[in-house]
């Protein structure tokens, strides 16, 4: 398995060392990590295609916010916090819609596309209204190769300048054309969010607990760190697997011209910190988002996309990739369930990280200079205390 670690972070005299278990269930560290970690970063919503007319708008709720973005007049792509400045109530309802203006279900508060309030019934019943500084409070929104992104603090570097490494790689695949296959679709899990981020950049267990993959990658499947994205691939091998569905996608996979020879079968996977994921096929690509819940709950968001392609081959290949997959993400279940279940021990201390593990040992780093808590075997002191009035 090939690895690397193209940039190191700042000295962490804990490197080589996993997270300890408290920090994987823990609902103190859980409120502070939400405000470190998830707060600041960016979560991905949805893709332009899916936003295509004035109007249309796509909602992402997490950490208790409701977020929306909203295709403007204008053409521009903006995102708004869901809720009214009037009584703080909901504007829509949903993941997605179209609407005219934005008008308020309880009082009527209207409001334009870009965020402007434009209507308020009984006006003249607010002596001092200023509509001006009424309007929507705006999120921060940017738009990377048609994928839309939010995130509720600024702090950090923008997606273009995570994925800046790996621009020339990701350039072929033309995400800007491509348009959603299938719908959202919502898996919880009873697991904390970094359980389901770490086995994602996880390379060591691919050929000991994913058969399926290991028939089809070989001993091809690589692993590396940049400063700010985790980076996997694997190329198809020749040989024919012995899994029906596994054996027909590598028979059916067709050619996809606008891709480069060395692409043709190549699996590629990026996380960008903290935890957002895209899945890169030569057929399709798959986003993913670990959204997280509670201290031990959280639910995995994802999507397919793909370009326009009406051959039968390609629609037999994305279906079998469906299917591989499908059996992938059964396998990750049971083993990150196994995982919490251990983390939840008072017997679990930090284990020790391989020089390959270049993905885990980056995160907990990151991690650890985010929140230095998090370098203690257990709680600080300070936890104690709410953790006792819960009980």
């Amino acid at each position: 398995m090939a690895t690397a670690f193209m940039n190191s972070n700042q000295p962490d005299d804990l490197d080589g060392m996993s997270l300890p278990g408290w920090v994987y269930h823990d609902p103190d560290f859980f409120k502070v990590e939400m405000e470190r970690v998830i707060r600041p970063s960016w979560q991905i919503v949805c893709h332009l295609s899916d936003v295509p007319k004035a109007g249309d708008w796509h909602g992402l709720e997490y950490l208790g916010e409701n977020v929306i973005v909203i295709r403007g007049d204008d053409g521009a792509v903006r995102a708004f916090h869901n809720v009214c400045r009037h009584r703080a109530s909901r504007l829509v309802d949903g993941s997605y819609g179209c609407a005219k203006k934005l008008v308020c279900p309880y009082h009527g508060w209207a409001y334009e596309k870009d965020g402007r309030l434009t209507g308020v019934p009984g006006k003249a019943d607010y002596t001092s209204l200023d509509m001006s500084k009424l309007g929507l409070i705006p999120v921060e929104c940017e738009t990377w190769r048609g994928f839309i992104f939010v995130r509720l603090e600024s702090q950090g570097p923008s997606v273009a300048e995570m994925m800046a490494p790996y621009e020339a790689m990701v350039a072929p695949y033309r995400f800007e054309e491509m348009t959603a296959f299938g719908r959202v679709t919502l898996r919880h899990r009873t697991v904390n969010w970094k359980n389901v981020a770490d086995n994602y950049s996880d390379g060591l267990h691919i050929p000991v607990a994913h058969p399926g993959l290991t028939r089809l990658f070989g001993r091809s499947y690589g692993v590396e760190a940049s400063a700010h994205v985790d980076r996997m691939w694997g190329d198809l091998v020749e040989r024919p697997s012995n899994n029906p569905s596994e054996r027909a996608y590598q028979a059916l996979l067709p050619r996809v011209d606008h891709l480069p020879e060395d692409r043709q079968r190549h699996w590629l996977y990026f996380k960008l910190w903290p935890n957002v994921a895209f899945d890169i096929y030569p057929d399709q690509v798959d986003f993913m988002q670990f959204i997280p819940l509670t201290a031990t709950t959280t639910m995995i968001r994802e999507i397919a996309y793909c370009l326009p392609d009406d051959r039968r081959e390609m629609k037999a290949a994305r279906y079998l990739n469906w299917r591989i997959n499908r059996q992938v993400n059964a396998e990750d279940t049971v083993l990150i369930t196994r995982v919490q279940q251990g983390m939840e021990s008072t017997s679990y201390l930090p284990g020790p990280l391989g020089d390959s593990e270049v993905c885990l040992r980056a995160f907990a780093s990151k991690l650890r200079h985010l929140i230095p808590e998090a370098c203690g075997n257990t709680p600080p002191a300070s936890y104690a205390p709410a953790r006792s009035e819960k009980r």
